[in-house]
């Protein structure tokens, strides 16, 4: 019975350690949902991402994040997206105002075969500096 206990208890910790390690999961939409401090993470340690702005060039002109590429989600289609984001494997983070339609976006492209999608929400809860 107390071995069996001990493997129990450490089954326990190896799943709860898996589980801390492994932050993201892919939404079963195909996309990742992240948050702030992950996306914010990824921008300051990685330099090989795309960061995709799908608001208007108005809303994009009242601030922005530092790197971010304008792509008005009004203009998401296979075309566009083949022209701005050439390579489907690219690691590409989305936001939008406020997640309705960086969530959209996300679905739209990962729909169209991209294969790494992380979608953060707005930028209206943006906790960190944007740029004007």
């Amino acid at each position: 019975m107390k071995k069996l206990s001990l493997i129990l208890a450490a089954i326990i910790l190896i799943l709860s350690l898996t589980a801390c390690a492994m932050p993201w999961s892919k939404s079963s939409d195909g996309y990742t949902q992240i948050s702030y401090e992950e996306a914010k993470k990824m921008i300051d340690e990685r330099d090989d991402i795309i960061i995709l702005d799908v608001r208007t060039q108005e809303e994009f002109e009242g601030g922005y994040i530092k790197g971010a590429i304008l792509f008005p989600s009004q203009e998401v289609n296979e075309e566009t997206a083949a022209q701005k984001l050439p390579d489907k494997d690219q690691t590409i983070l989305i936001y939008c105002s406020s997640g309705g339609r960086s969530k959209k976006v996300a679905q739209q492209l990962v729909d169209m075969g991209y294969t790494n999608i992380y979608e953060f929400g707005g930028i209206n809860s943006w906790p960190y500096e944007v740029q004007y």
